[in-house]
């Protein structure tokens, strides 16, 4: 079910929630901080969140971080009362008061979560952040504010702003994500930063009809976020953007959360398997899949030198 198929029912009255989902890795940020440092895209961000609510009065943002090991609200925040005491409290004559709400909460939040260093030492997997959860807290989030809209005039969507690469071990938390926001019909955009692109989040795109963009320039962070995704979901039925890449579908086996072109399916529970097993280790149903004779695993063989040989552009 593609997400953007509900045009009829997006209007252009209707107001917007935007999710907001920055990976904080501090580790890769701080390997690619010559070409775009997150103090720079933080403060590109937050013009564009400011964009975000000053196109209608009713727009609605949440900011989630995706940390390494932790997912954590950057805003709306449960206790403002606490971040008011330590937040300077002038009045700027020049800014929109609810765009400094927003941004004192965000600067403020977004300091406490790299003070606590914590969650660093306690996770194994510092190359990857906890994207899986903070789209668990956005779905969670988007669910809870649409319910309590009854008249259905606030249409969400999810930008991930992402810099990580991708976590094998996150393949089924985040696969049950994207079905989640298929189901709700909630668009998912992803921004790519740096580093190599992201199976997962491309497949999130497609999949729930929302934008993947891998940035090139990243002197221009702040330009292609208005133009690729500050648009509503009704304006984007009169974009004309370039057409997308090749959307790579390859998956994580479940036995040694790797990524494999070709694998073995339990027929049961549709667990994914690298190897051929007797039986399934997430329902223990017997499998057939250990009988298969030396003619299917040469002709398998086969077609894996054949995929291979497509990709690296020889003849086969």
């Amino acid at each position: 079910m593609n997400a953007l198929k509900d045009t009829a029912t997006v209007n252009e009255d209707d107001a917007n929630l935007l999710v907001l989902i920055i990976d904080t890795n501090p580790l890769i940020w701080t390997k690619s901080a010559k070409s775009l440092s997150l103090k720079e895209a933080l403060r590109h961000l937050l013009v564009f969140i400011n964009a975000h609510l000053a196109l209608k009065h009713d727009n609605e943002v949440a900011v989630i971080a995706s940390h390494i090991g932790v997912s954590k609200f950057l805003y709306p925040i449960p206790n403002p009362s606490r971040l008011s005491e330590n937040t300077d409290q002038a009045v700027d004559s020049n800014l929109y008061q609810r765009f400094k709400v927003v941004n004192d909460q965000v600067i403020s939040n977004m300091k406490d979560l790299f003070e606590d260093v914590s969650t660093l030492n306690s996770y194994p997997d510092k190359a990857s952040s906890m994207i899986a959860g903070a789209l668990s807290m956005a779905l969670c989030y988007t669910n809870r504010i649409m319910r309590a809209d009854e008249i259905g005039h606030i249409k969400p969507r999810i930008l991930i702003i992402s810099i990580s690469p991708d976590s094998p071990y996150q393949y089924i938390s985040i696969m049950n994500c994207i079905f989640s926001a298929q189901k709700l019909g909630i668009p998912i955009d992803v921004c790519k930063v740096h580093s190599e692109e992201t199976v997962f989040l491309k497949q999130a795109a497609h999949l729930t009809g929302g934008r993947y963009l891998k940035l090139q320039i990243p002197q221009g962070f702040l330009q292609f976020l208005m133009i690729t995704f500050l648009p509503d979901r009704f304006t984007r039925n009169y974009q004309c953007l370039p057409g997308e890449e090749k959307v790579d579908f390859s998956a994580s086996c479940f036995c040694h959360k790797k990524m494999i072109d070709i694998g073995y399916v339990c027929s049961v529970c549709l667990s994914i398997f690298c190897h051929p097993l007797e039986q399934c280790s997430t329902c223990r149903s017997s499998l057939m899949l250990a009988s298969v004779n030396e003619c299917g695993l040469k002709l398998l063989n086969g077609i894996k030198k054949q995929a291979k040989g497509r990709e690296s552009g020889g003849s086969t």
